[in-house]
């Protein structure tokens, strides 16, 4: 059999058992949501650990994960893989631009998994966004936000926005950056010119994406818990929001090329 032969039978049955796993599921998780939240925000994080099984996708985790909400995550955004692989670290939700809610399908699921939407485009939206992700925090969850406001090569990190970090309305709520780096296929390390086949920005179209992405074989994505800052140390949400840019980028450049020595 041809290599272009497998290319193309690799990705397809690959997301045939995806489809065959997730569709028996969602309507449990929808039950879950109605009789046993906190089974319901649980079950998320079963599930995606056994998709990035599935997909090939191994996921090295450093430092302390949270064992249980409240925690407001803050992390870099490179592609749809990362609502896998971190669910996959931890039992979250995640904020996310409202199209994702029309999305066919996968819409469904973020819905499942409880997201909360946001709209970038309307500034006077903003406090009724941040009063729902401060009730999500309130109840005891951890919720992940991007606050790059959108995804990127997964080798450099754009600017946060500061606004949603005013959710934070407890000031001792841990707020964990997360470093985010793709670092290897087939084991070997992800060169820049195939970073495109797995990062996800720009105006690349979502299907053709999924496909080539898995059609590429195993990943290595390795996820970096940095230490917690509160608001009641940072003391406001613009030092809040400089200090998790500044920690997750010091994360991806030393994940992607080694610590940086001194002297």
């Amino acid at each position: 059999m041809s290599g272009d032969a497998l290319r193309h039978i690799r990705p397809a049955l690959l997301l045939f058992g995806f489809a065959a796993f997730t569709l028996p599921l969602m309507p449990v998780q929808q039950l879950l949501l109605w009789a046993w939240p906190a089974a319901a925000a649980r079950f998320p994080h079963w599930y995606h650990r056994t998709v990035a099984r599935l997909l090939g996708i191994r996921i090295v985790i450093s430092g302390q994960r949270p064992a249980g909400g409240p925690a407001f995550i803050v992390a870099n955004h490179v592609s749809w893989l990362d609502i896998i692989v971190l669910s996959a670290a931890a039992p979250v939700s995640f904020v996310a631009k409202k199209e994702v809610a029309k999305w066919p399908f996968f819409g469904t699921l973020s819905r499942l998994q409880r997201t909360v939407y946001i709209d970038r485009e309307r500034r006077h939206s903003t406090g009724k966004e941040r009063d729902e992700i401060s009730e999500r925090l309130k109840e005891g969850g951890m919720i992940v936000l991007f606050p790059e406001g959108t995804s990127h090569t997964g080798r450099e990190i754009l600017p946060f926005r500061s606004s949603y970090f005013a959710a934070v309305h407890d000031p001792e709520i841990p707020v964990i950056p997360v470093t985010l780096a793709y670092t290897a296929r087939w084991g070997l390390p992800l060169l820049q010119r195939e970073v495109p086949r797995y990062a996800w920005y720009g105006d690349m179209d979502l299907p053709p994406h999924l496909w080539n992405a898995v059609a590429e074989g195993p990943l290595t994505v390795e996820v970096i818990f940095h230490e917690p800052e509160t608001m009641a140390h940072a003391r406001d949400r613009k030092r809040l929001a400089a200090h998790a840019e500044r920690t997750i980028r010091h994360g991806l450049v030393d994940a992607l090329h080694g610590p940086v020595k001194n002297g």
